[in-house]
Formats: C-alpha cells, sequence, structure tokens
C-alpha cells in the first residue's frame, strides 16, 4: 500500500497568514488551497448497525435536571481500571466537572474538587497524557479560546494544578489531539481557529485555519501555532489526529463547518513538518469531532456527530468501523454504529473513546438523550466483535 501523498509549497500564501495572525515564520510547508469543483456523493452504501435501543450497554455517568452538561473527554490510565473525565457545565463553556472512575466507567464518583480557575474556562476541556524525556508522566488539560491555557497533575489526577496560559495565542476546541512524536518528550497538538480568538484581539471571523502547537519537554510548554491547513470555499476544523499501523504516517480528520462537503482529511509522512492538500472523505466518514482508536485486530473505531448530508442517522452519536487503508484510499469502510439516538437537532457527541485489554470499547459523550430534557453524559460499551455479529445479519 501506497501511503506517500504529494505534498506541494505554497510560501507566499503561508506568509500571508502568519502575518495576518501575528505570528512567526514557522519551518513548515503546506499544501495550495484550492476552490472545490467537485463533492463526492451526500450518502453511503455500507451497513448501520443499532444499539441505541440497547439499555445495558448505557452508563449514566452525570445527569442534573435543567443543566446542561456537554463536551466530555476521557482519559484510561495505565492501570486499565481508572478513568478520568471531564465536561464543562454549560454548552461548550462554564465550569469545568471532573469525575473519576476505579472499574473502566461502569461507576463513576460524585463531582471532584477542582481548583477555583476551573471554574472560569470558556471552551471544551480535553484531558491528554504525556511523558517526558526522562520518563516522568503527567495528565494535561487544555480549555481554549483566548488565551488557550492548561492545567497539569503529575500524580494522576490526584491533585490539579490551576489553568495557565500555554502563550500569547488563543483557539477553538484546543487539543482535539496531541500526538506522541518520535523524540522522546515531544508532542505535537492540533486545533482550529476562525481569526478571532488566534491573537487575542477583537475581529470578526474570517476563516477557518487548523493549528498544530510542539511541546518539547513533555507537555509543559508549548510553541507558537504553525497553520496547516485551510480551503477558501470550505471550514475546516475540530481536527482528530491519528497514526497509520507502521506508526510512520499522521492522518488528520476535519470536521467541514460550512455543510457544503463532506469531512476531510489531511495526511503528514515527517512528523508534521509537511502536510498534503486536504481531501474530501466519503460520506461515511462525515462529521464532527472525530475521535479515532485501534482495536486488537487493527481495526479502527472512530466516534463522531454524525452530520452526512443524506444519512438515516443524521444528528446522531455514530461510530465508524473500518481500516487505516480505507482513510487513506477514499472508500466507505465496514459499517457505521449508531450508539445512541439524539433526540434534539445535531447537540451531541464530542466524545471520548477508551479501548480495554479485553477489547471491550467504552466510549462517552452527551447529548440529548431523553426528549425534553437537559443533555447529560452517557457511557456506551461493545466489543467489535458484537457488532460483526449483528451487520452480518
Amino acid at each position: 500500500m501506497d501511503i506517500r501523498p504529494l505534498v506541494i509549497c505554497f510560501p507566499l500564501l503561508l506568509a500571508s497568514a502568519l502575518a495576518q495572525n501575528g505570528l512567526q515564520k514557522a519551518d513548515v510547508t503546506l499544501t495550495p488551497p484550492k476552490n472545490l469543483k467537485t463533492k463526492l456523493a451526500p450518502g453511503y452504501t455500507i451497513p448501520v448497525v443499532d444499539i441505541s435501543g440497547e439499555k445495558q450497554r448505557q452508563v449514566i455517568v452525570d445527569q442534573e435536571k435543567g443543566q446542561y452538561l456537554g463536551h466530555p473527554t476521557t482519559l484510561l490510565l495505565e492501570d486499565n481500571k481508572t478513568m478520568l473525565i471531564v465536561y464543562p457545565k454549560g454548552h461548550g463553556r462554564g465550569p469545568i466537572v471532573y469525575k473519576r472512575s476505579n472499574d473502566t466507567g461502569l461507576t463513576w464518583s460524585e463531582r471532584l474538587p477542582t481548583p477555583k480557575s476551573w471554574e472560569t474556562s470558556v471552551e471544551v476541556p480535553t484531558l491528554h497524557r504525556v511523558v517526558d524525556a526522562d520518563g516522568k508522566k503527567r495528565i494535561i488539560m487544555f480549555s481554549g479560546l483566548y488565551p488557550i491555557r492548561m492545567a497539569v497533575t503529575e500524580d494522576d489526577g490526584a491533585n490539579w494544578s490551576e489553568l495557565n496560559p500555554i502563550g500569547n495565542f488563543g483557539g477553538i476546541v484546543t487539543m482535539g489531539t496531541v500526538i506522541d512524536l518520535k523524540t522522546p518528550g515531544h508532542y505535537l497538538a492540533f486545533f482550529h481557529d476562525d481569526g478571532r480568538f488566534i491573537r487575542g484581539a477583537p475581529a470578526k471571523p474570517w476563516r477557518f485555519w487548523v493549528y498544530t502547537t510542539l511541546s518539547k519537554d513533555g507537555g509543559l510548554t508549548w510553541s507558537a501555532p504553525t497553520p496547516i491547513a485551510m480551503l477558501p470555499d470550505a471550514n475546516l476544523c475540530e481536527p482528530g489526529a491519528l497514526r497509520s499501523p507502521d506508526g510512520k504516517q499522521i492522518a488528520v480528520l476535519l470536521r467541514e463547518n460550512s455543510r457544503k462537503y463532506n469531512s476531510f482529511v489531511i495526511f503528514s509522512n515527517d512528523e508534521g513538518q509537511t502536510w498534503t492538500e486536504p481531501r474530501e472523505l466519503p460520506a461515511a466518514l462525515t462529521g464532527d469531532r472525530h475521535v479515532a482508536k485501534y482495536t486488537h485486530d487493527g481495526r479502527l473505531f472512530i466516534s463522531f456527530r454524525d452530520t452526512t448530508h443524506v444519512s438515516p442517522t443524521k444528528g446522531d452519536w455514530v461510530g465508524w468501523v473500518g481500516k487505516y487503508e480505507d482513510i487513506v484510499n477514499g472508500t466507505e469502510g465496514q459499517y457505521r454504529v449508531r450508539i445512541m439516538d439524539n433526540t434534539k437537532g445535531a447537540d451531541c457527541t464530542y466524545p471520548g473513546v477508551e479501548v480495554l485489554p479485553d477489547d471491550s470499547i467504552v466510549t462517552t459523550t452527551y447529548g440529548h438523550w431523553t426528549a425534553g430534557e437537559a443533555p447529560y453524559i452517557v457511557s456506551v460499551r461493545f466489543k467489535l466483535a458484537e457488532l460483526d455479529a449483528k451487520a452480518a445479519k
């Protein structure tokens, strides 16, 4: 399988973007964005496995009458039992709620105490495990808009720092993915902005850009952001990154927020130094806030909000099952999963996805799971072998 996409430079556009964003020139090559003249099919042909009615798979993580609870991130610790979760009291913003599970998410603690500054969060919090070059482990939590802030724990979440700025820049849904690079202690984090928050100066939205920022000290400090993707007539955002099975390539799945196209993907073969031109994905992978994990047989499970143009599960919490080669080759994959039925529009699904030693997938998110009630947090668990049997029927 050839996974070596073509990379083309366009230094003038890069220089212009950096100047408009008030950022320093970075050692990066971007591909020339083009106006898209064709669009892929708006629907898909692979089957849908529906487990939304299987209540025995569902665990309510948190629910509060009349209170919007949304946009969670989970983190499974190395004991493969302890799971942490954070989410805002509000739609994408609000005081951060923090909980812990000691049994892979089957039961959850009460809401745990948090540092005072966590009450001031104005974006979606995201959790990540990082390890420095000396092997020191820590967990970091980002909260975005301007400036992007970060909290740190070095005792697996028992004690957390306050939220502190990581630099003189901002962004939206910051660090939905953090990828460890081949150099020990080096990490690449991904986020997007539409021009309003990257510099902190008041501005009208002007264009969506996807950015990376680099840490060389195990997540403690981060570089000025580098733009890596943009299209003039599509709004690329909410990057969800994953590596190829051999580890040599990074793929980033992108939400398309103008709703004119399917989702997109970009690739890097040099640890994020250069990126391919954004390419539209099949409708089967179209959605918002992709989170991908490999199962033991090498397949991918990707969770996202279904925003496909033509889909029987549009607006619901769905998953996709397939192989990395499907992403590279632009094929549809094996099947989709309707995880839960969202009862109000498309307001759901900023998911956490964890894979347990027995190959169980534990995926957790928010949604309007009960008609007429505020959204709340639910965890669902299953194995691909169970879904395969359903798909075979």
